[in-house]
């Protein structure tokens, strides 16, 4: 069972006690991420994030690093979009003693210039290794096209202009404006005890400030990103306007992209790869936001097979939208859905993760039974439906990385085979 708790500064804290584990996860989430940053400094929330482990007023950098290992539990934080993350799991006798070091960091971090001037370089070399990576290339780059003009477009790790300017001054000022009290969520999930949450009650109701993150609405345009790279394969990432995060699609949408390309059992790795022999890695994946998503296919391949692999892709998908799902097909990918969200019930850190999202981004927390009545009543025709209405021709949009041909001839395909 959920408990929820709001203070009088308005950090919410969400709760959920197991007693048949020794084990507790705690995670500080913040309704601040890439998309709420001016241009100007693109990159802050993920160069803050880094920073928040740097040290403190009552703490250096090494004090933090050892002390969490001293736990001898987990401690990490993540950026994205839409939200910044501060996590940690540890024993439920160092709960305390774990939240505090947390808290310390997330509250009373220096920000001080020449460990900014470090880590700066250490963002740089996370930028670069991204660049290394063209499964990531293709997709970040389609994202990032596909909304571009608004924020939601912008790279979560910033570059080099963006970061460049960054101080301080500049930190503290930022943290003070956009880490609002009624924009943090603390989840915790495992075993506990009443006073430790009044223990944690008492570390953040010192936060201060007021209101809400305000975003604009993020608008889709269909896109084609063409970038040369010196590699092997060719990697393909292709897009369609999805489901946002509070759709009540969201279901259908989950069953719909496992159908095409969850697992070996799926549409697109059996034509794709097990008939036709013409990659070797090829999935689906959805990025919801708030108000905005998109439903994405990716697959690496050679140059000379690319054609055919992407002429197959588009081929099932105009099949699948005729003829829509298989009976048998429904059943296997709702009994996956099912079977991935109850497993993942074993995990502390899983239960966390999906509270404090889930309470910071919709407000509430559904219950377990509500999530898997959500997936038994998606039918056919529910899945069929979304389907026609996502893959229109006139919004796929397609990144290559590696050794593209001429872009005529990819608008071509598309226009073709949807």
């Amino acid at each position: 069972m959920y408990v929820k708790r709001v203070l009088p500064n308005g950090v919410r804290i969400i709760s959920e006690r197991l007693d048949n584990v020794r084990t507790v996860s705690v995670g500080i989430w913040v309704g601040n991420g890439s998309r709420y940053e001016p241009a100007e400094l693109n990159g802050i929330s993920h160069f803050i994030e880094h920073m928040i482990f740097k040290g403190t007023e009552k703490r250096s950098a090494r004090h933090i690093a050892i002390a969490i290992d001293a736990l001898g539990g987990q401690a990490n934080a993540f950026t994205d979009k839409e939200c910044t993350c501060y996590y940690m799991k540890v024993l439920d006798s160092r709960l305390q003693t774990g939240i505090a070091l947390l808290a310390d960091m997330f509250l009373e971090s220096r920000f001080a210039q020449e460990d900014i001037e470090l880590e700066r370089g250490v963002v740089l070399e996370e930028i670069d290794m991204y660049e290394d990576s063209p499964e990531d290339v293709a997709i970040d780059k389609l994202f990032e096209k596909c909304y571009d003009g608004s924020s939601l477009g912008r790279p979560i790790l910033g570059t080099e202009e963006t970061l460049a300017p960054i101080t301080t001054e500049i930190m503290h000022k930022y943290m003070h404006e956009y880490y609002r009290p009624e924009d943090t969520v603390i989840a915790v999930s495992g075993h506990f005890t009443d006073e430790d949450l009044d223990y944690i009650a008492d570390l953040f109701s010192v936060m201060t400030g007021s209101g809400r993150n305000q975003t604009t609405p993020a608008v889709y345009k269909p896109s084609l990103v063409l970038r040369s790279k010196e590699i092997e394969q060719n990697h393909l990432c292709l897009s369609f306007p999805g489901v946002s995060a509070l759709s009540e699609d969201r279901f259908t949408m989950n069953l719909l992209c496992n159908i095409l390309g969850g697992g070996m059992s799926s549409r697109l790795f059996q034509s794709i790869r097990e008939r036709s022999g013409l990659c070797y890695s090829i999935y689906t994946f959805t990025t919801p936001h708030q108000d905005t998503g998109l439903m994405s296919i990716y697959t690496g391949l050679g140059e000379e097979t690319e054609r055919r692999a992407l002429e197959r892709i588009l081929q099932e998908l105009h099949q699948f939208c005729e003829d829509g799902p298989a009976q048998d097909e429904i059943s296997r990918t709702r009994e996956q859905a099912k079977t991935t969200l109850l497993m993942g019930l074993e995990s502390t850190g899983t239960r966390m993760m999906t509270i404090g999202r889930s309470e910071l981004i919709r407000g509430e927390v559904s219950r377990i039974e509500d999530v898997l009545a959500g997936y038994d009543s998606v039918t056919r025709d529910d899945i069929l439906e979304l389907a026609r209405r996502i893959f229109d021709p006139a919004q796929a949009s397609l990144a290559v990385v590696g050794n593209p041909g001429a872009e005529d001839e990819y608008r071509e395909l598309l226009s073709k085979h949807l």
